[in-house]
């Protein structure tokens, strides 16, 4: 009997690990499952160009129609998995359908975390993650009026550009003090800040949500201190949790995601994850890493389906992400949590320019900001964990190459 493997999941991950498995040669049975309607999509489309309806759905699906067919990959789509028998190797499915399989890869994604205010279940009040959600939020949007949107992450400070591009009155309130303080820290959350003002977007840093009010839908948002903002809708974007609940039942191992090595397996052999709900440990960070990015996914999905095929080959990518909000575009490369200052080259107030994270002398990450064709150069600095002159990082004279250790 030949091999059955089963992925778990309806992004990016599970469809390029079934894509990978056939282009090594796997010639079992691949089945593809996945929770939503649709094949298997890419989600960065759902905050920026799809939002604002200037790409289609066809463009963010991972494969054309016809390609499942083709490379005789199950697509199941609107497929719950309900339970994992990890004795037994098999998944009860909704309907209590029974797949037995060989390997198992389990690329759940992640779904937003939940904000608890009173008023949070009035139409009007909004999460993204799904088609469905970005088509609300978009009608929405086209209706007119103010939005707020709680939380200056990646997603909301996305979002909020997309509306104040399409006309919308927008106010980002966030806890900190300015958007995307978390991961790039106060001094270059100062320039997007700065970024969105320019557009018109209000932005209360340091402030907290009480209350979502309105009769039947959001009629306004009250702030902690009694400040209340009138508005049309709100968009809910603080951050995402993995979903580990099919690994937990099973007795996988979870700590902010699914545990697993730096091969992307699992405790119990044979099952692997990928993609937003994976803990990985990183061999060249020497620590665990969940990364809830695009990048990340397209990455690790094909790398869990090589280790599927017992390749055997530790996942130690540089962990990568962009952004586009208005006429900015950034690309960000490597992992910093702590650093002692921050190096830009060019010009920050045209944003334009390259921010350098240091730690001890040495580069942790970089983020190029309207500047492109630097990444490997980033990257490569951070490889070489070489002390590095803050004064050859911010001359723009001096070739990013040429100060990495050949």
């Amino acid at each position: 009997m030949s091999d059955t493997f089963v992925i778990v999941g309806a992004g990016l991950a599970g469809a390029k690990a079934a894509e990978t498995l056939r282009e090594e040669g796997f010639d079992g049975r691949i089945v593809l499952l996945g929770a939503e309607s649709h094949r298997h999509y890419e989600r960065p489309p759902l905050s920026k160009d799809y939002l604002r309806g200037e790409s289609q759905r066809d463009g963010a699906f991972v494969h054309p129609e016809e390609f499942y067919a083709e490379k005789q990959i199950e697509l199941r789509p609107s497929t719950v998995a309900r339970a994992i028998g990890l004795g037994a190797r098999e998944i009860q499915l909704e309907g209590r359908e029974i797949l037995a399989y060989s390997k198992l890869l389990l690329a759940p994604g992640a779904e937003p975390r939940a904000l608890p205010l009173p008023g949070s279940e009035l139409e009007g009040v909004h999460y993204l993650r799904v088609f469905e959600d970005s088509d609300a939020i978009r009608a929405a949007i086209e209706r007119g009026g103010r939005a707020v949107v709680i939380g200056a992450g990646w997603i909301g400070s996305e979002v909020a550009a997309s509306a104040r591009t399409k006309g919308l009155e927008v106010t980002i309130v966030e806890q900190l003090a300015v958007p995307l303080e978390r991961v790039l820290g106060r001094e270059v959350g100062e320039v997007y800040a700065a970024i969105h003002r320019d557009h018109g977007v209000e932005i209360l840093g340091e402030t907290g949500v009480e209350s979502i009010e309105g009769t039947g839908r959001v009629e306004r948002v009250r702030l902690e201190g009694g400040r209340t903002i009138d508005c049309d809708m709100v968009v809910v974007g603080v951050g995402v949790t993995p979903r580990v609940e099919l690994a937990a039942a099973a007795g996988l191992e979870i700590d902010n995601g699914i545990v697993v090595d730096e091969r992307l397996e699992t405790a119990s052999q044979g099952v692997f994850a990928a993609g937003d709900a994976a803990n990985a440990w990183h061999p060249f960070f020497e620590t665990r890493l969940r990364v809830e990015h695009w990048h990340n996914a397209l990455e690790q999905g094909p790398a869990a389906a090589r280790n599927m095929l017992g390749r055997n080959q530790p996942y130690e990518r540089i962990p990568y992400f962009f952004s586009d909000q208005y006429d900015v575009g950034m690309e960000y490369a490597g992992y910093a949590t702590e650093w002692d200052e921050v190096v830009f080259r060019g010009d920050v107030s045209n944003r334009e320019f390259i921010a350098f994270w240091l730690q001890g002398g040495r580069v942790v990450a970089g983020m190029n900001v309207n500047v492109w064709d630097v990444t490997d150069s980033i990257q490569g600095l951070i490889r070489s964990r070489a002390e590095v002159d803050a004064g050859s990082l911010r001359d723009p004279d001096v070739d990013l190459a040429s100060l990495s250790p050949t």
